[in-house]
This record gives C-alpha cells, structure tokens and sequence, in this order.
C-alpha cells in the first residue's frame, strides 16, 4: 500500500483511548499512480481489496483538496504578502481578505489548516519562526482565521505575512482508521450482505403501538418500523429508501422509540452527516424519551451558543467512556461518532446504530460509527436515505469515477440482489429495504414529473391540502390550479475575472420580478423566510444575494435576509412553501463543458431531482430551454410544462427597462401544445 502512518494521536478522546493516527500520503504514489494502482481503480469493489481501494481512493482526493487550495496561498501572482487585521466583532479572530472566495471553494476552506510566516517589519516582532491555525468561518470576500495566543498577544492590524493553506486531515484519518478497523472486525457480512439461506424463517413482526398517530396510517412506515425492531434484516443493513418529503427521519425516530421501549439491554447510536440534521433527530428522540437516556454528543470545537434550548442540558462535549456507557441513546454526527471509538467504547456496545441521509455520505464516512463499535452478527445497521438524490460531492475526477462518490445507500441498492425489486411481481423485499410513497410535502403538480422519472410514478401526494394549495390561485400563474412555471428567458453566461462560477443578470432580474410579486400580492400571509432560491453556481447565488439586498431596501422588506439563497449541495434534506431556481446556462459550450466535469444541473438527474423537490406549493423555473433541452430530463420538463401551458413570457416592471432580453417563444414547442389548455388560459395575466 502507498499508506503510511505517523504516530500522532488525535485531540478528540482520552489518552488512554485507541490512538488515531494520521494517515499520511507516499508521494511516490504519484509516479506508480498509472503503473501500479490504476488496475486496483479499475477493480470491482470486493471484500479483498476493501482497504486497499478506499486508502487509494481517499489519497486521491486529498491531493486533489490541496491542489485546490494553493491558489490561496499568500504569495502569489496578486499579493506578494497578506495583511490582517483583528474581526470587529471578535477580536480572537483575525481576517484575511480575498476577494471572491465564496464563490470557488469555501467549503473546502471551512475548517481547513492555515500556517503563516511573519514576513517584512511584522518578523522584527515574532522573528522567523510560523504560526499554525484553522479556517474558523468563509465570508464574501474575506476568511476569517482563528489562532492561538502566542500570535493573537503581540498582533497589531496590518501585520504582513505568508500564508499556505492545508487541508485538515482529521476527517480524513477517522476515515482511514475506519477502513481498518472493518477489515480488523470482519465486518464483510455488513459491508457485503448475502441473501439468507432459503430455510431461513422470517422473524415474527411485532404489534407496535406507535408514538407518532401518523405512522398507523402509512402502512410502508409502520411496516419499516417493524423490520428495523424485529431485526429482521440482521446481519445485513436495513435499509429505508424514502424518496423526497416522504418522512425518512421520523420513520427512524419511532424506531429508535420503539427500540428503545421494548429492548432493556439496547444501545442505539445515531448519526447524521451534520449538526443540524443530528440535533432535530435528538430533538425528536427526547419527544418521548426521557432526556437522561439521551446524549447529544457534539466536537470539542462546536460552539455552545448554536446547541437548540431544547438540547441545552448536561454536558455535551468530553465524557469518560465509563459515562458515554450510560446513556441508552448517543446522537451524534458521523465525523464526532470516531470518539467513542478513540475512547475505547467495547465492539459490540451498540446494538443498533442508525445513519440518517445515509446516500449523502461517503462510504467511508458511514464506516466510522460502524467499525470497533459494532458486533457484525448482532449489531443492526440501518441506513436512511434517497439515492435518486445527491451523493457525495467529491474533488477528484478519478476518485469519482472509481466509486468514491457511491454512497454506502447506493452502491447496496445498485449491487445486492437483497435490496432490489423481484423481476416477477417488482416489489421490493421488505425483510430488507422499504420504499416510502407517501409525499407530505409537495403540490401533486411539483411530484409529477420526478415521480415519474426517477420514482416509478409511486410516489402519493399526502401533504396538507391547505398548504399545499396556498398558490394555486395566485394572479400571475399561466394556469390557475397549476402551481408550476417555467419562465423562458435567453440571458448570457458571465464570469468575473477573480472567479471561475458563472453568474446570468437577465435571469437575476426575472427572479427579482418574482420575489417582488410575491411579497406584494401575497401579503402577510408570506414571508421571505418561506421562499428559497436555487442556483448551481456561487456566483450566481451571489449576484441574488446583492440584488435581494436591493429590493428589501427599496420595498421597506426588513426579513429579506431570510430569504435562502443558496446552492444545491445547500438545499437538500430542505423545504420551502415557493422555491425558484435560476439554471444560468445559456452557452451550448459551456453546458457541455459542465457535462463533461460534472457541473451545474444540465445532464444532473440528481441535481434536478433535489432542485425541483424543494418546493411545496409554487415552484418557479428561470432558464434558456434552447439550451436545457439538450438534457433529457430538462427536455421532458419543458415539454410538459408547454404541454400544461405552464410557459411564462418574460414580462419586465417598468423600473427595470433598458434591459435587454431575447424571449424564446412559445412557438418553439407548438407541436406539444395541447388547444383545450391553450385556450383555458386565454384572459389569464
């Protein structure tokens, strides 16, 4: 193997406790890369190259994580030196200004390692020597550093010096270190789940009675709920499919519930991929569960002030491992689950463990709270998730296309007989996996179409009827009843010099027609907090960002900055009553450039999927369907929205003419038009 190890133990953990060691990376891999490895690439996943491929697979993408980083590095073609000065708010924070840096990677910066080197005047003061600190936060322009004292003391604004930015490897080694530890605790049967023996009984399903009303009434979750207590599955994962707004997490908190009722000697952890995600979990837990069987467990380096009241009690962030065995319930996210390992927490304590949104992470993430915790005969694993939806977001080309980017979720649907419909009556085996149907979210016209690309047009729509329903008669719909729009629009692609995202002013404006619509017609009954804006470019969502900034300043609106504007990545596992989207592309080069690297939503089903599943009562689309259409799945929306008489021709307020707009007409899908809509629509604005 290219991997080696240095004896350096983690912060996170006592020192009594398994050590964690920072995997690091054989740069002559990089030479032996197309000679020696690409073969295990290449290779199906098997139990005999399982550790091997994901240490390679992991290398890969850190290097490709800190190439990205460079750029950022001070010097370079544009600073010869950085200068800093302290936060105005927190004066423990220094800031570092660049231009732009939301827009490229600021989610690889978060978090990320920064060690600076005094140059020029500022060495007089601290002489040669270098200061190592973390990314605490990635504004608009600007990142905001966090250092110890021994910087911090003797600082002055305007300081200059270097500056070399570091992917921090913690993430990474509790991945690693996972990866180990599965093939240490033979945890194939889990990782690699074979149909039982044709003998085999199914357990007897138990008579539950449920927590949540709602779960009595929607047989496929009731049903779940009965697999996961019973153990049915064992020693294979459980897996509950739950396709957008179809209650994935509630099916699992009422089986951590009934779990928990009915098994004296259980331990259940649950996870989820971030904070947020794992404190509504608990939040629900604690509905019915008394608090002092419940840990919320947070990083040392969470802060305090982000911890919901509701969770606000005891302690969160260091316990002795003889404490964590008390708790009957430990929620926590996938990454902070590595200290009960670090703490020497016995394989085999927890008898259940639980991943919520378990098709966003890599399957070396979802290792964490599995290998040295888990007893691979009697442990139940079970997994929540969407693989229809966004996987992993990955950095490395390689990395993706040899598997990486393959949820844990997905790559059991994809390959395991176990988890897959019978080719004679196409239903899924629910010994081992449940689909969900029931959608509580969204408009029976918003469902429609991902209902019938990507979900076998199973998907029922249950969700209140009121809400549902709140726009259905709003003025400017192209059809009453029919809360969907697709706004045609040709704009150009844009970019910046300091940034390599796309922005498309044309389609800025049309979206701040819409916002200004909806505040005005719809009046105290929306707020801005209830719409959300879609784009797949940073700079785009940037561009909203300011224009919205415009628009509540000139319409009095004080709330706009809770209007959420954002990318993709950022709304999922999310919903809003109005969601628009922005897709930017007009170009036909640069949409197949995106096709080519992955970006953008043109040729994304399961960007599409996430985009369009947002919304629950009015879903406006912005874009060129001149050049969406080369995308199937775009290409069957627009025609259905034609065929619907969904189209919208832009239409501009006065206040923003001198724009220039080219309007695709609805000419351009006359053979899809269906006369009886059309004319429905006559006398409509």
């Amino acid at each position: 193997s290219s991997l080696s190890r240095t004896n350096t133990t983690s912060s996170c953990g006592d020192s009594g406790g398994t050590r964690l060691l920072f995997y690091s990376i054989n740069t002559d891999m990089i030479g032996l890369f197309s000679f020696c490895l690409l073969g295990l690439l290449k290779s199906p996943l098997r139990w005999n190259n399982y550790s091997e491929k994901f240490h390679l697979l992991l290398e890969l993408e850190e290097q490709q994580m800190n190439r990205a980083l460079i750029k950022y590095n001070i010097p370079n073609r544009n600073m010869k030196y950085a200068v800093m000065f302290r936060d105005r708010v927190n004066s423990d924070l220094l800031v570092l200004e660049v231009p732009g840096v939301s827009n490229n990677c600021s989610s690889l910066l978060n978090g990320a390692e920064v060690c600076v080197f005094p140059t020029g005047y500022t060495m007089s003061v601290y002489g040669y020597r270098d200061f190592h600190g973390c990314v605490h936060s990635v504004k608009l322009d600007s990142i905001e550093l966090q250092f110890r004292s021994d910087l911090l003391d003797y600082f002055e604004d305007g300081m200059m010096f270097k500056v070399c930015f570091t992917v921090n490897r913690l993430t990474l080694a509790l991945q690693h270190r996972a990866v180990i530890l599965a093939v240490k605790h033979t945890l194939g049967k889990v990782l690699f789940p074979a149909p039982p023996p044709y003998s085999s009984q199914q357990p007897e399903l138990p008579n539950l009675s449920v927590f949540d009303a709602q779960l009595k009434e929607n047989p496929e979750q009731y049903r779940a709920v009965q697999h996961i207590v019973a153990g049915s599955s064992k020693p294979a994962p459980y897996l509950v499919f739950g396709p957008p707004g179809t209650g994935k997490t509630v099916t699992l908190v009422e089986a951590i519930k009934q779990i928990d009722l009915t098994q004296a000697s259980c331990h259940i952890l649950a996870c989820a991929s971030c904070n947020s995600a794992a404190d509504l979990l608990c939040m629900k837990i604690v509905d019915h569960v008394d608090k002092g069987k419940v840990l919320r467990m947070y990083a040392k380096s969470w802060d305090s002030d982000c911890i919901p009241e509701k969770l606000k009690e005891g302690k969160y962030f260091f316990h002795a491992k003889e404490e964590l065995k008390k708790y009957r319930i430990i929620v926590t996210t996938l990454f902070t689950a590595g200290r009960l390992v670090t703490s020497r927490i016995r394989q085999g304590h927890f008898t259940h463990v639980f991943v919520d949104e378990a098709g966003h992470a890599v399957e070396t993430e979802c290792l964490i709270p599995l290998a040295g915790l888990l007893d691979s005969k009697t442990g139940q694993v079970v997994l929540a998730g969407d693989p229809k939806q966004l996987g992993p977001i990955i950095k490395n080309f390689s990395a993706q296309k040899f598997g990486l980017g393959v949820s844990f979720l997905e790559r059991l649907m994809n390959n395991f007989s176990l988890y897959q419909r019978d080719k004679r009556n196409r239903k899924f085996n629910n010994r081992f996996v449940t689909k969900l149907l029931r959608n509580y979210r969204s408009h029976p016209a918003i469902l429609e179409i991902p209902k019938e690309l990507f979900y076998d047009n199973e998907l029922q729509c249950h969700a209140d009827e009121n809400s549902r329903n709140s726009y259905c008669r709003w003025e400017h719909l192209p059809r009453k009843e029919f809360p969907v729009i697709f706004h045609e629009v040709t704009g150009q692609d844009e970019r910046d010099a300091s940034s390599s995202s796309f922005f498309n002013t044309t389609e800025v404006t049309v979206l701040m027609d819409y916002v200004k619509k909806l505040l005005q017609t719809q009046g105290k009954t929306i707020s801005p907090k209830d719409i959300g804006i879609i784009s797949p470019y940073r700079q785009q969502v940037q561009e909203i960002r300011r224009a919205l900034e415009k628009v509540g300043k000139a319409h009095k609106v004080k709330d706009i900055n809770t209007l959420k504007v954002g990318v993709v990545e950022e709304f999922q596992g999310q919903e809003r009553d109005v969601i628009l989207v922005s897709i930017v592309r007009s170009s036909h080069v640069n949409a197949k450039t995106d096709r080519k690297f992955n970006m953008g939503l043109i040729n994304n089903n399961k960007g599409f999927n996430v985009t369009v599943n947002r919304a629950k009562a009015l879903l406006i689309v912005v874009g060129n369907p001149n050049t969406i259409k080369t995308d199937r799945t775009w290409k069957r929306y627009v025609t259905w929205s034609a065929t619907l008489a969904t189209l919208a021709p832009l239409q501009i307020n006065s206040e923003d003419k001198g724009l220039f707009l080219t309007v695709v007409t609805v000419e351009l899908f006359s053979s899809a038009w269906n006369p009886e809509l059309r004319s429905e629509q006559k006398g409509e604005p």
